[in-house]
């Protein structure tokens, strides 16, 4: 085996790894473990692989989470901790920079959204997909 393919399979075991265990505390230290490599080298590796440093991709994780849980009608606080935020300001403010709205907005939408479409179901299937099947005149 390669070496540059066995130092990818290294890095792709901590990112597994942050994927499993993103709720939880984890520190560079313990990510970098998971791959067998000193903290400063596997940052490099990392970023070089993925474009981003591993507590980057933690956050990003975290916040694709919280996304599902906010689409499901979880509250903001319950998504926040559930994903390993501790702090509910700073989560708020991150959603807010990836997401393009403040968790409860987002919130809102999806519940206004789920609630529109079991009024009016078929105002959310494509025209021709329903007049095809005779369920639009």
């Amino acid at each position: 085996m390669s070496t540059n393919l066995y130092l990818y399979k290294r890095v792709v075991q901590a990112k597994l790894y942050i994927d499993l265990h993103y709720a939880e505390r984890i520190e560079l230290d313990n990510i970098a473990g998971e791959a067998y490599f000193s903290k400063f080298h596997f940052l490099r590796l990392f970023k070089k692989i993925y474009g981003k440093t591993p507590h980057q991709y933690l956050v990003t994780v975290r916040l694709k989470n919280a996304s599902l849980l906010l689409k499901k009608g979880t509250t903001v606080s319950e998504a926040c901790h559930a994903v390993g935020f501790e702090s509910l300001s700073s989560f708020s403010s991150l959603f807010r920079k990836h997401q393009g709205m403040s968790p409860s907005a987002y919130l809102l939408f999806y519940q206004e959204k789920t609630s529109a479409i079991q009024k009016l179901p078929l105002a959310f299937i494509p025209g021709c997909f329903a007049q095809k099947h005779g369920w639009k005149e």
